[in-house]
């Protein structure tokens, strides 16, 4: 029993006075801490899902994105094939003739577009979103069919039963009766059941189409001869963003808001440089057939060209949430480089510091994100980085007061801490420069470690 005591003893003692024993002690409560630095960043991701959940639930509610794709004109034609039947009494192959309708769909000649955009926020407790209600003015010309390539016979094409197609990814948030004017006539659209089998806007990673389709053209207003004139105006809600293909041969865009933070999205970039000015933007885009890579008609139904459309995107730019999730991927440095000046000072002072207060600072430093998020939620990144920093540096500085005896030690560990998150910050805003200065800060802190260790005794370690 006293040989066990004495054994104790010489541990105890060697784990309060040996370099190396306090080394193993800080890693391992280093390591300790990363658990609830785990939680944190799950607790991250649940408020983004929960922010994505409210954010799509206001913009079903009010109208999603728009998708416009059209005008489109459609002119049914007859095929002919043979087909062989067999007569099973005297089983003698005859052969007739089966006539078939097909589909040829023909894009404008001239499409011009003119968007003006009313963008507004839309709150649900600390969430909030953006939506827009649109004016759409679409204008331009359809030019005579070529059913050449398809050696189709005049006889053969039904211009009589030709109608026109709109498709868009928003019903919902029309608002207004959508009928175009063709030469001197009008006519109305109306919906076309389709079963996507999915009640979500996007199926298999695309965007759904929903179809609009007028009633027969009278065949004065179709271009058998000349070039017929379109009009059409659509009022319509939306979320999201705006998008447009652009079908024409020669496609002319112009969409007009006041949202002061645009981004410009798609295929194509507006071409205009004076786009944003201190009021909105006016951004103009033009797109000839040669820019795209798909002609002007397709005989193999409507071709699928979502991946070609352009527009603006109008989502508020909520990036509090990314912002803390990057910012606890530093937790690990933080954590250890604070243990890190306190290990020096233990060293360096010969003052002891128990396990427990290390576990202590080392949740302090742990509370600085969970009062990041949720001071965040209620405010700027700025003014949350600000209160958490000042609040726990403040409550490590008093505390470790109370530990290193003096007031020499605590100023130099909060002017360390306060150097730190400034440091961390500057990295967080950055993008394009985060990785050189975080290299340079990590070399300009290890030779500012290597410096102060330099007199420590390692061999009575």
């Amino acid at each position: 029993m006293e040989t066990l005591n004495k054994q104790n003893g010489r541990f105890g003692k060697w784990v309060k006075t040996s370099i190396t024993a306090r080394m193993l002690m800080v890693g391992f409560l280093i390591l300790i801490l990363l658990i609830p630095l785990s939680f944190i960043k799950s607790l991250i991701y649940e408020r983004m899902n929960r922010q994505q959940e409210v954010v799509k639930e206001i913009n079903k509610k009010w109208g999603k994105e728009v998708l416009l794709y059209g005008p489109i004109l459609k002119i049914p034609y007859k095929t002919y094939h043979k087909k062989s039947i067999v007569n099973q009494k005297t089983k003698e192959v005859q052969t007739e003739m089966v006539e078939e309708i097909n589909y040829g769909y023909f894009f404008p000649k001239k499409l011009d577009v003119n968007s003006t955009i009313n963008p507004e926020e839309k709150k649900r407790g600390i969430y909030k979103t953006a939506v827009y209600n649109s004016n759409i003015n679409i204008s331009g010309s359809f030019t005579q069919p070529d059913f050449s390539e398809m050696d189709i016979s005049k006889e053969d094409i039904l211009w009589n039963k030709a109608r026109l197609i709109i498709e868009t990814s928003n019903l919902k948030g029309v608002n207004s009766l959508v009928e175009i004017k063709l030469n001197k006539n009008t006519y109305s659209f109306t919906s076309k059941y389709k079963n996507n089998n999915s009640n979500n806007t996007y199926n298999n990673g695309y965007l759904d189409l929903h179809k609009l389709e007028s009633k027969f053209i009278n065949k004065d207003d179709i271009p058998t001869k000349n070039d017929v004139a379109f009009s059409l105006n659509i009022n319509i809600n939306g979320s999201k963003q705006i998008r447009f293909i652009p079908v024409g041969k020669e496609t002319n865009i112009n969409i007009k808001s006041d949202w002061k933070t645009a981004n410009f999205i798609g295929e194509y970039l507006p071409y205009n440089s004076d786009k944003i000015s201190k009021t909105g933007f006016d951004a103009s885009w033009k797109i000839l057939d040669i820019n795209r890579p798909f002609p002007q008609q397709s005989f193999k139904g409507i071709p699928n060209l979502k991946d070609y459309a352009f527009g603006v995107n109008f989502m508020i730019p909520v990036d509090e949430y990314q912002k803390s999730e990057r910012s606890t991927k530093y937790g690990f440095l933080v954590i250890g480089l604070t243990f890190l000046i306190f290990f020096l000072i233990q060293t360096m002072s010969k003052i002891s510091i128990h396990p427990f207060q290390y576990l202590m600072i080392g949740v302090a430093l742990t509370m600085f994100y969970t009062l990041l998020i949720s001071i965040s939620e209620h405010s700027s990144f700025l003014k949350a980085y600000i209160v958490s920093g000042i609040a726990v540096i403040g409550l490590i500085s008093l505390y470790s007061k109370s530990i290193l005896k003096g007031m020499k030690f605590p100023i130099f560990i909060a002017l360390s801490l306060i150097a730190l998150y400034a440091f961390i910050f500057i990295i967080i805003q950055l993008e394009n420069y985060a990785l050189l200065v975080g290299s340079v800060g990590l070399f300009v802190i290890l030779a500012s470690v290597m410096y102060a260790s330099r007199k420590i005794d390692w061999q009575n370690g």
